[in-house]
C-alpha cells in the first residue's frame, strides 16, 4: 500500500508539472498570456513611465473632500502596481488659486494639502517603491501676493514724485518687469494709482519675473537646493517659452543656467520642460541640456495619436504614425544626441482623451498603446487609465479622480469650486480593477509590456519601409546592441498578416502583444497574424 501511495503521489506531481507547463504556454485556456509572467527589471534611469497628479482632485485622506499629500501616499501602491515608476505633482506650494500655478511662497506646502512633514513622508515612500518624484516648479511668474511682488509694488507706490526707482533701495524691484508709462498692451497692468506698469503674460495675478536679475536667479538656486534636500528627484518646468516671450535663444540660455545648476547639485535629477510650441521650435530647447520637453506633436485633439485613430487619409495612416516617430526623434536629436523625448496624450490643460475617441472603448485602449509604447519618458494624466470625462473650462479637466461611483466613498474629492458636473462614461476605478477587460487593465498590461522590454523606452526608432500596408505601423527599436520590432495593426475591423521573414529580420519570437478585444497574436513561419487594433513586440 505504501508503494502504491508513493506512485500515486509521483503521478500527481508529474501531472501538476505538466499542467503548469501547459498553463504557462497556453495561458490556461484563455487566461493571461504567457508573456505576462516574464520578469520585469526596471532600469533606474530617467527613462520612466510617469503619472501626473493634481493633488487637490486626486485623493482625500481627512474627510474634507480636498485632496492632500496623505491621500497621494495612500495611493502609492495603486500607482506602483499599475507599473508607473515616476510621479509628477502639479504645484503644491501656497497659492491663492485652486490650481496653484501662482506661487506665494516657494518654500512651503499649501496648507490644504498638508505639511512639509507630509511631503517628506511622501518623498521617502516614493523612494522606497523605486518611484522618482518630481514637482512643478513655476519660475516664469509668481503670485501677485508673493512678498517679493508686494514689496516691489509698495516701494513704487511710496516713491516721491520725480524720483527714479532703484534696486539698491528695493532689491525686489528688479525681480519683475516694471516700466514707467502705459505700454498700451493687454499683458501690462498698472501698479496701484502710479505711472508704473508690470508685465503679466497670463493675467494680472501672475506677474512675470525678470531673469536679467542675478539676485532673482540666486533666489531660484536656493529654492532648487531646498527641494532637492527634501527628496525631490527633479522638476517639471512650467511655461518655459514665456521666460522671454517669443525669444527662444534667451529662453534656452535661462534653461542652460538652470540645468547646469541642478545637475551640479544632483546629477541624477530629471527635468522636463513645457514649451508649448511646434516641433521646429520646441526641439531647439534641447540645446539647453534639459533632459526632456513635452512632445506636443502627438498630443491633444489634433495630435498624431488622435489623427491616427480618428482621421482618414494617407497623412493620418499607421504609416504616417511610424514616420512621425522617426521625424520627432531626429528633430530633437539634432540639438541633443541623448535627448529623452516626453510623449503624452493629454495633460491638465487639455480635454480628456476619451472624448477625442467619442468614448469608443476600443479606440481609447488603442490610443493608450500609441502613447505608452513611444520612446522616452511617457506621461499619463491621472484618470486617463480609466477613461475619465472632462472638457470645456479648465476646472472640468481637473475633475475628481473617479475612485468610486459613491461620491461619499473614502478618498473621493469634490473637485474645483467652479467645475461643472461631470458624468463619467466608463466605470469607476473600483469596478475597473475587478475586470480584466477594462481600460484600467489594458493600461496596466501596456505598461507591463513597456517595462519588460527596455528597448521600448530607450531604443532608437527606425521605420520598416518594406511593410507598406497603410493600416500597419512597423518600427524597430535598438538599444545596447539589441533590436526589437513593434507592429501596430490600426485597422478597426480587419485582421492582418505581416511577413517578418528570418532571411530579412533573423529568427524572431513574440515577446508580448496587446489586443483591445483580447484576441491572440500568433506567428508561424515568419508570418505574424494580428487581430484588429493590436500591437506585437518581436525579438
Amino acid at each position: 500500500m505504501k508503494r502504491k501511495g508513493k506512485n500515486l503521489r509521483k503521478i500527481g506531481m508529474l501531472l501538476l508539472a505538466i499542467m503548469t507547463v501547459i498553463c504557462s504556454i497556453s495561458a490556461c485556456g484563455g487566461g493571461e498570456p504567457a508573456w505576462h509572467s516574464k520578469e520585469v527589471t526596471v532600469t533606474d534611469d530617467n527613462y520612466r513611465t510617469w503619472y501626473e497628479v493634481f493633488v487637490y482632485s486626486f485623493c482625500d485622506s481627512d474627510g474634507d473632500q480636498a485632496g492632500d499629500l496623505q491621500g497621494v501616499i495612500s495611493k502609492l501602491d495603486y500607482i506602483a502596481d499599475m507599473g508607473f515608476n515616476g510621479i509628477w505633482l502639479m504645484p503644491i506650494m501656497p497659492s491663492p488659486s485652486y490650481h496653484k500655478y501662482d506661487v506665494k511662497n516657494y518654500l512651503e506646502i499649501e496648507p490644504e494639502y498638508g505639511t512639509m512633514e507630509d511631503f517628506e513622508e511622501l518623498a521617502a515612500e516614493c523612494d522606497r517603491r523605486g518611484i522618482k518624484l518630481i514637482i512643478d516648479l513655476v519660475l516664469n511668474h509668481t503670485s501677485s501676493e508673493h512678498p517679493w511682488f508686494v514689496a516691489a509694488c509698495d516701494y513704487l507706490e511710496s516713491l516721491e514724485e520725480g524720483k527714479e526707482p532703484s534696486a539698491a533701495e528695493c532689491p525686489y524691484y528688479e525681480y519683475y518687469h516694471f516700466v514707467k508709462g502705459n505700454p498700451n498692451s493687454d499683458t501690462w497692468y498698472q501698479v496701484g494709482s502710479t505711472d508704473y506698469y508690470y508685465e503679466g503674460v497670463f493675467w494680472s495675478g501672475m506677474p512675470d519675473v525678470n531673469f536679467e536679475s542675478q539676485a532673482l536667479r540666486k533666489e531660484f538656486e536656493e529654492i532648487v537646493d531646498f527641494w532637492l534636500a527634501k527628496g525631490v528627484g527633479g522638476f517639471r518646468l512650467d511655461a518655459v517659452k514665456e521666460f522671454y516671450s517669443g525669444a527662444t535663444s534667451q529662453n534656452v540660455e535661462v534653461l542652460t543656467w538652470l540645468n547646469d545648476y541642478v545637475k551640479a547639485a544632483s546629477p541624477d535629477a530629471y527635468m522636463v520642460g513645457e514649451a508649448w510650441e511646434g516641433l521646429g521650435t520646441y526641439s531647439q530647447y534641447y540645446a539647453s541640456g534639459i533632459d526632456s520637453f513635452f512632445n506636443f506633436e502627438f498630443a491633444g485633439p489634433t495630435g498624431v495619436v488622435t489623427k491616427t485613430l480618428t482621421f482618414s487619409g494617407e497623412t493620418n495612416s499607421a504609416q504616417a504614425y511610424a514616420k512621425a516617430l522617426v521625424r520627432v526623434q531626429n528633430a530633437i536629436r539634432e540639438y541633443r544626441e541623448d535627448a529623452i523625448d516626453a510623449p503624452f496624450f493629454v495633460n491638465h490643460d487639455m480635454a480628456r482623451a476619451a472624448g477625442y475617441m467619442q468614448y469608443d472603448e476600443r479606440k481609447v485602449k488603442m490610443a493608450a498603446t500609441l502613447n505608452l509604447l513611444m520612446s522616452g519618458s511617457v506621461f499619463v494624466y491621472y484618470g486617463e487609465e480609466i477613461g475619465m470625462t472632462g472638457s470645456g473650462k479648465d476646472e472640468n479637466k481637473r475633475a475628481p479622480m473617479y475612485w468610486s461611483s459613491d461620491e461619499g466613498a473614502e478618498g473621493m474629492t469634490r473637485g474645483p469650486l467652479d467645475m461643472e458636473p461631470q458624468e463619467n462614461q466608463f466605470a469607476s476605478t473600483e469596478k475597473q480593477m475587478k475586470s480584466k477587460d477594462s481600460i484600467y487593465s489594458f493600461y496596466k498590461e501596456t505598461i507591463l509590456l513597456r517595462n519588460q522590454n527596455p528597448e521600448i523606452a530607450r531604443g532608437t526608432v527606425a521605420r520598416l519601409e518594406d511593410i507598406t500596408d497603410p493600416d500597419i505601423a512597423a518600427v524597430s527599436k535598438t538599444y545596447n546592441g539589441e533590436t526589437i520590432y513593434l507592429l501596430y495593426n490600426i485597422s478597426e475591423t480587419e485582421k492582418k498578416q505581416v511577413s517578418m521573414s528570418a532571411e530579412q529580420y533573423g529568427e524572431l519570437e513574440i515577446a508580448g502583444y496587446l489586443s483591445v478585444d483580447g484576441g491572440k497574436v500568433t506567428m508561424k513561419n515568419g508570418v505574424v497574424t494580428m487581430p484588429s487594433y493590436s500591437v506585437v513586440v518581436l525579438r
